[in-house]
């Protein structure tokens, strides 16, 4: 157990530039807090105690301002970065390792039964404000740009951005680090930008090639 929770605040001491000591995180850290009441409400919930389950995550949401449901699945060395207004579905499933900052809600998209929250792999980013809705897998060492919404599955080694998301890198194009190691949430290509950039070029194109067309006619 004591392994276990050095391991969890040695990650968020790797991660967060602003963590100076495990104590500090131990005590004022809410993602921290929330993680931890987090398995235990957790532990209640696989037991069938459910009501004290809940008991436990509606009392963290209130002390922490990040409501994690304790049906929720969660992996080692989850880092919530601030935190406040982070929501975790019941089916949700994180993977290790993986980073998430406020306002992000890992959600479902109506009211399927069965798995209906997203699943994130390992090592995955989830930048401030995104969202990510439905069933779907977010692959390994992938990244979710800040108030990207994700509606479909992301692959490993992938860069979400825009509403609704697009990948706009994978394993052909060059990563340099992994999420874990470089905690960038805003330094992305638009892809909707570089598409009104490709309209405006082509309109150019032929509203050139008809100036040309309109002389050489002499109309």
């Amino acid at each position: 157990m004591f392994d276990e929770l050095k391991a969890e605040l040695d990650s968020i001491m790797a991660r967060d530039p602003a963590a100076r000591s495990r104590l500090e995180v131990y005590f004022l850290y809410s993602g921290f807090k929330a993680v931890r009441d987090h398995r235990r409400a957790n532990w209640f919930f696989r037991h069938n105690m459910k009501l004290i389950a809940r008991w436990i995550s509606q009392r963290s949401r209130h002390k922490t301002g990040i409501e994690i449901h304790p049906g929720a699945t969660i992996g080692r060395g989850l880092f919530i970065d601030h935190g406040m207004g982070v929501v975790i579905g019941e089916t949700a499933e994180i993977g290790d390792n993986c980073t998430i900052y406020q306002g992000v809600t890992l959600g479902g998209t109506g009211k399927d039964q069965g798995k209906r929250h997203p699943t994130l792999g390992n090592n995955v980013l989830v930048g401030s404000g995104a969202k990510v809705l439905g069933p779907f897998r977010v692959g390994d060492n992938a990244r979710i740009a800040a108030g990207a919404v994700v509606l479909t599955e992301v692959p490993d080694n992938a860069t979400a951005v825009g509403v609704p998301a697009k990948v706009v890198r994978v394993n052909g194009e060059k990563i340099d680090q992994l999420p874990c190691e470089s905690l960038d949430q805003i330094h992305y290509t638009d892809p909707v930008a570089e598409e009104l950039s490709s309209l405006d070029k082509r309109l150019n194109e032929l509203s050139s090639a008809f100036e040309v067309f309109e002389n050489g006619a002499g109309i």
